[in-house]
């Protein structure tokens, strides 16, 4: 038997249920899970944030287990190889979008792990093959599970943002997100400035890797960018729209401000803050498998870790509403085996 903690209905408390083991489908691993993380985005399930969402509903998209069974027509694992699910479900490998490389875009995709498909709050789960990462045997699993997602999302914008080597990149938020960020854009060579309210969290930027810090209440903090040379990127990963709108005049020349943080609607001055500076706003979406595996690769070779709060699988709610109060330091995993 498998033990899952389920959302009944949207808006519902999560309850336990056991279940027997599924059996993967010819296209589909069977993944015994040891952490999940506990991300923000499971909101979307726990709340009904999408329409036509099916309960009950095992969220969870940060997943680090083993292989405990392969479907008929997988190749490349076995029994036993160490698996990570993030977000991306999977692609078909045969539609327009992933024959051009946009896998994440796949017209024919399995949607979201614990949004459209039952996730990692659970003792084991089904993923698609096209979703799954091989992970290195030496990361520690609880450390590496918020990498499937907080983790890939900061490094792939990062990497897509189109700053070089000394360039100026502002990490907007030292949270979940940002205290990754941080790590990974200055081992890519960045010069980086933290940005977040207060000076509550300027030690432990710094200590993370953060060149400089500016608090955003001690200032117009766009100004401060500018005072700095302007920003060649900004990585947004705040969920408050006020201080996105407040930050976007930082960029300098052909800077690019990547949204990484869900906050619906902000303004922008497309004069000022675009279009004479030939600059750009892009939101980026976190990742495929492959993705996973390279930020996976990156964090082992520069020793970057997630600071986590651990919680038993079975102390799920207590997991989810310690997340959702903003007080964590700085993830919170589900230490499942």
């Amino acid at each position: 038997m498998m033990i899952g903690m389920q959302v009944p209905r949207a808006g519902g408390k999560f309850e336990r249920v056991e279940r027997e083991v599924p059996r993967p489908g010819a296209e589909e691993l069977l993944i015994r899970i040891h952490a999940c993380g506990v991300c923000h985005s499971d909101v979307v399930t726990v709340e009904g944030l999408v329409p036509g969402l099916q309960y009950p509903r095992v969220p969870g998209h940060e997943v680090i287990g083993s292989v405990e069974a392969v479907g008929a027509n997988v190749r490349g694992w076995a029994a036993g190889d160490r698996a990570g699910v993030g977000w991306f479900g999977g692609s078909c490998g045969h539609c327009r979008r992933c024959r051009r490389g946009e896998q994440f875009a796949c017209e024919n995709g399995s949607g979201a792990t614990g949004v459209t498909r039952d996730g990692g709050y659970a003792t084991h789960m089904l993923a698609e093959a096209s979703a799954v990462a091989h992970v290195p045997l030496d990361l520690d699993e609880v450390e590496a599970a918020p990498l499937l997602c907080a983790g890939i999302t900061t490094f792939n914008a990062l990497r897509n943002c189109g700053a070089g080597p000394g360039d100026l990149v502002a990490i907007h938020g030292v949270g979940g997100l940002g205290h990754l960020g941080i790590q990974f854009s200055s081992r890519l060579g960045f010069r980086t400035v933290a940005v977040n309210r207060g000076r509550d969290k300027e030690a432990v930027a710094r200590a993370l890797g953060a060149h400089d810090y500016i608090d955003s209440e001690d200032g117009d903090v766009a100004e401060a960018l500018q005072a700095r040379g302007g920003a060649k990127a900004i990585i947004a990963t705040v969920s408050n729209a006020d201080a996105m709108q407040a930050i976007v005049g930082g960029l300098g020349p052909n800077g690019t401000m990547m949204v990484i943080g869900a906050v619906g609607t902000f303004s922008i001055d497309t004069f000022a803050n675009l279009l004479i500076k030939r600059a750009a706003v892009k939101g980026w979406y976190t990742g495929i498998a492959v993705d996973s595996e390279d930020t996976l690769a990156f964090s082992k070779l520069h020793g970057i870790s997630s600071t986590n709060e651990i919680f038993p699988l079975e102390e799920a709610q207590a997991a989810y509403d310690r997340m959702m109060s903003g007080k964590a330091r700085f993830r919170v995993v589900l230490k499942i085996n």
